[in-house]
């Protein structure tokens, strides 16, 4: 084969590269085709696997819902599980290097040369060669390096670290929905025992005042007395829509946290509502349970173990690096006396102008370390404050629902006395409306008050820490996961928040 044959294939290959090359294809963005397909896809992904709703939902199934269908809880489940598979990929890193390699190799002409005298220049030998054209060749390598060991070591723990804050991160996310469906759930249940009462209140009011401008019209009654009269019965109007906009909001949120698809028939367990626990006096204990349990504390704790190993991976890569080598060889070369053979060798290398970065890495290393334990100190802080805080407003709600219950009830007594008073005079269809729109109002600011009463005990529980659920999700059904999640709150409602029995009234039935 001569050095011809072999350019000219090699030079059209290249040619057929540089071709394909100039040939490549530009941007190319998805079609409506795609997109739709795209969005089906992802909508069935949604709501894929999810249990039917069979009957009424009560706040502990919706929690569970919300814990096991929620997707940005599930992303977290899932980055917790990616942590352990880079950890698991770290852990092999630390493992020897073993190659095995083939091929075959060949050239145009032989391989070769001559040897010449030192002294005198002459050429002692003619040209000779001992390299096949074409042979084949083989080998097995196994190669440790102490430096690769080291640095394997410390990424391992650090991915091991960093399992935990994904660990840490999925609590918080925990933590978030729940106390996100403890704020939607009681408003969306007060919005499906006022909804029937404001609709039937706003077709009256609205008759009312078609019969006003009627009697306008006709001149039945003064103008003044009359224009008032339809002032007030706007007045409330505007105040019942405002009102009845805010309760459905808090139906629709209620269902996106239960990742349920829109619209969705869905009714709740309309039961008699827990009374509101009374938290002890022990908030110095309470502070001392969140710098123990908060998520968000914890996961600087880790972070700053992984910051730790990123300069001893630093310091590592200072030491002199041990490198020892084993192979075996094979080559079909003809001309070889021995065609198999064994390799082995000891390495030991330093760089030593890294040396000059020890200096650097110490001072990174103390500033780091000063920068890691602030972050957390002020964290602290911040989580102190937010217990207090949380002590404080969860008591105040506390009153506020008592003072809403007193409310509720001379609004009541005002109703059943406009009714008993109902006469056929024109106004008094006005008095018994506005005596029920404020009742309806009482009844609306009232489950306001407990739901924001019951957002400031999930704020307080949450400004703890803690747990709000097993340790598995995905093995539960619903049902089974709701009574988990019920003994788990009330557990740590018992033990930790120290509460004791309510000093309140009975909640006002619906």
């Amino acid at each position: 084969m001569t050095a011809r044959t072999i350019r000219t294939p090699l030079l059209s290959l290249g040619a057929a590269l540089v071709l394909g090359a100039c040939a490549t294809p530009g941007p190319q963005p998805h079609t409506d085709a795609e997109k739709k397909d795209r969005i089906q896809a992802d909508t069935a992904r949604m709501y894929a696997d999810q249990e039917p709703v069979t009957g009424p939902i009560d706040f502990h199934e919706a929690a569970a819902r919300a814990l096991k269908y929620n997707l940005d809880y599930r992303l977290k489940l899932m980055e917790s599980a990616l942590a352990a598979d880079l950890r698991d990929v770290s852990t092999h890193e630390m493992l020897p290097r073993l190659v095995a390699s083939a091929g075959r190799t060949g050239r145009s002409n032989d391989s070769g040369g001559t040897s010449i005298g030192i002294e005198d220049r002459q050429e002692s030998l003619r040209a000779s060669t001992s390299e096949e054209r074409y042979r084949t060749v083989a080998g097995l390598g196994l190669t440790w390096s102490v430096l690769d060991f080291g640095v394997a070591y410390y990424r391992s723990q650090q991915k091991s670290d960093q399992i935990l804050m994904a660990e840490e991160r999925r609590r918080k996310v925990a933590q978030n929905v729940l106390q996100d469906v403890r704020n939607a759930y009681w408003r969306a249940l007060a919005a499906q025992r006022l909804m029937p009462h404001v609709d039937a209140l706003l077709a009256r009011t609205h008759r009312a005042l078609g019969q006003a401008r009627e009697a306008e019209e006709k001149g039945l009654l003064p103008r003044q007395e009359i224009l008032a009269y339809q002032r007030a019965l706007l007045d409330s109007v505007s105040l019942l829509t405002v009102r009845r906009q805010d309760l459905e909001l808090a139906r629709a949120e209620l269902v996106a946290l239960m990742s349920l698809p829109p619209n969705s028939p869905m009714v709740l367990a309309d039961g008699e509502e827990p009374f509101l626990p009374a938290v002890g006096d022990d908030t110095e204990r309470l502070e001392r349970l969140s710098l123990e349990r908060r998520p968000e504390i914890m996961e600087e704790w880790y972070r700053k173990r992984v910051n730790e190993n990123d300069l001893k991976i630093a310091k590592a890569q200072l030491w002199p690096n041990l490198s020892v080598n084993l192979g075996a060889e094979y080559d079909s070369n003809k001309y070889l006396y021995n065609n198999h053979w064994s390799t082995t060798g000891v390495q030991v290398s330093l760089n030593l102008l890294r040396l000059l970065q020890l200096p650097s890495i110490e001072s990174a290393a103390r500033s780091q370390a000063e920068t890691d334990d602030l972050r957390r100190v002020a964290l602290s802080m911040a989580i102190l404050t937010q217990v207090r805080v949380g002590v404080v407003r969860y008591q105040l709600a506390r009153h506020e629902v008592g003072f809403a219950d007193e409310s509720l009830r001379v609004d009541r007594s005002l109703l059943d006395h406009a009714n008993a008073s109902r006469s056929t005079r024109f106004g008094s269809e006005l008095e018994v409306i506005r005596a029920e729109g404020r009742f309806l109002l009482s009844r609306y600011q009232r489950d306001a008050a407990y739901s924001r009463a019951q957002a400031a005990w999930g704020r307080l529980y949450n400004s703890v820490g803690l747990e709000t659920l097993p340790a598995t999700i995905a093995t539960h059904d619903v049902k089974t996961l709701a009574r988990e999640i019920q003994r788990t709150l009330r557990d740590q409602e018992t033990f930790s928040l120290l509460v004791t029995t309510p000093d309140l009234p009975d909640a006002t039935p619906k």
